[in-house]
């Protein structure tokens, strides 16, 4: 009876979370991991004894015709029609369980008649997004469940955000209702969905606090319309406050700081831990570290390395795109060839980085394996085997691969920027951190820092502390969902 007593007492707070991609029903980037593993570990912790707020969060995405999940799995519970200026759009809601979250997939065919989730031509993605974050917002007030709080994910859902702001001075129902962005990549600002905007009846902003293009782009509307705004850690929160990271919007954000509060992202631990990681050959954890050397043998002689197995292993697992710095890498890489050491390669992206990087291959073919492909498998593999975890970003407002790559004992070698700062703790001469970071975006610089983690490598009982320290840290989502929930309840405090 207390216990049930306790709950009782706990306030509720209702929290509807969008987003474009959400794990394991479907994933392209990191917002697939957030979606998939946030609104679970809030669930989570609020159902706590010890918590003193109840989080209903509750799921939304759009269901692809690539979505994986059976359909015996999926409930459908309704319908919605979106009027635009050439008729109605109509969707189907459904529903379904993930760990105690009720997730909503809408169909229609504005979302399944494109075959790709995201097209490189952001005109093509315009009508999905915005006819999904339209129906979002209908799609509450079929079922007739009031969020307390509209949580949007970048630009694919910031139109629900902008809306709801319309929709409060005009309906009843979402009169109380506050909105959150959490902001993942901000030069993603869906530009090219002007068309697909006019046709669903979405006006523009008219205000002087953003540049005159950013008044009809999803993602400023958005943010201009939202009461907390989430950048995905606290060093890019700073970061957009400046002309090098704002993308013109600088000022803007100079503006809203007050309503600006980085929260870094975290990790989910069912799926990245080398305790019980079922793709990689031997497990290990801080007890019995020695075991993970069979990971990199296995890794060398899956890729025909010959000679020495105590030669450095550095791995790359990215996107092959201008933001990750794969320049930086291959031409540091060139820099240094003289010295010992592997690299694989894994990833996927812009033609032209991926001819570079096999051209790497060609001219040291003793030293380079590139696999230009997207290989979940293959990646905890070499997370379990690298030595050295190869990310030079040119911007990264949270970055994923470091902190799996710590939670394995694989030590990153990073630019100091975004969530790199607020993840990895640097190593010198003088201490022993978890990380190597350079500042400056050039090949020098990052082949200067790769080679003095180098110089720290060939001194085993020195390596062995930084990979015990870089394990030791506590990247799971439960720190990052208190931080959230602190936030929603900020602005439930906050007068509607």
């Amino acid at each position: 009876m207390e216990k049930q007593s306790q709950q009782s007492k706990k306030s509720i707070i209702r929290v509807f979370f969008v987003a474009s991609e959400a794990e394991p029903f479907i994933k392209v980037g990191g917002l697939g991991d957030v979606a998939g593993s946030l609104p679970k570990a809030i669930h989570k912790l609020s159902q706590e004894p010890s918590s003193d707020t109840k989080v209903d969060i509750r799921l939304c995405i759009p269901f692809y015709k690539s979505i994986s999940i059976t359909p015996k799995k999926l409930k459908r519970v309704n319908s919605l029609t979106i009027p635009t200026l050439g008729g109605s759009v109509n969707g189907e809601i459904y529903s379904t369980k993930m760990d105690g979250v009720t997730v909503y997939l809408i169909k229609s065919p504005a979302i399944s008649n494109d075959p790709k989730i995201y097209n490189l031509d952001t005109r093509k993605d315009g009508e999905k997004f915005v006819f999904f974050s339209l129906a979002c917002l209908e799609l509450a007030k079929v079922l007739g469940w009031k969020p307390d709080i509209l949580h949007a994910n970048d630009w694919h859902t910031a139109l629900a955000v902008y809306m709801l702001g319309i929709k409060q001075r005009e309906e009843k129902f979402f009169q109380n209702a506050h909105s959150m962005i959490t902001l993942h990549n901000l030069p993603y600002m869906g530009g090219g969905t002007e068309k697909a905007m006019k046709k669903f009846m979405v006006p523009a902003i008219t205000s002087d606090e953003l540049p005159q293009w950013a008044c009809y782009q999803p993602l400023p509307m958005g943010l201009y319309s939202a009461d907390a705004i989430v950048p995905v850690s606290p060093h890019y929160a700073k970061e957009l406050l400046t002309p090098e990271y704002a993308y013109e919007l600088s000022d803007f954000f100079r503006k809203i700081k007050n309503k600006m509060e980085g929260i870094l992202n975290g990790l989910d631990y069912a799926i990245w831990d080398p305790k019980q990681d079922q793709c990689i050959p031997a497990k290990f954890s801080l007890s019995n570290l020695e075991e993970r050397k069979k990971n990199k043998s296995a890794l060398m002689k899956e890729f025909a390395f010959s000679g020495n197995p105590d030669t450095p292993l550095l791995i790359m697992v990215s996107r092959m795109d201008q933001q990750k710095g794969i320049e930086l890498a291959l031409e540091g890489l060139r820099n240094i060839a003289n010295k010992k050491w592997r690299v694989i390669i894994l990833g996927n992206g812009d033609p032209l980085l991926e001819q570079e990087a096999h051209l790497l291959q060609t001219d040291f073919p003793d030293k380079v394996r590139v696999i230009l492909r997207y290989d979940s498998a293959l990646a905890h593999r070499m997370y379990a085997g690298g030595d050295i975890l190869l990310m030079p970003s040119l911007y990264e407002p949270c970055g994923l691969s470091q902190m799996i790559a710590m939670r394995y004992a694989c030590i990153p070698v990073a630019r100091a920027t975004g969530g790199l700062l607020d993840s990895i703790i640097r190593t010198t001469e003088k201490q022993i951190g978890t990380g190597f970071l350079f500042s400056e975006k050039t090949s020098d610089a990052f082949s200067a820092e790769l080679l003095h983690a180098l110089s720290f490598f060939a001194d085993q009982s020195k390596w062995k502390r930084i990979q015990k320290k870089a394990m030791q840290q506590d990247f799971s989502w439960k720190k990052s969902a208190g931080e959230y929930i602190d936030q929603y309840c900020k602005l439930m405090e906050k007068k509607s």
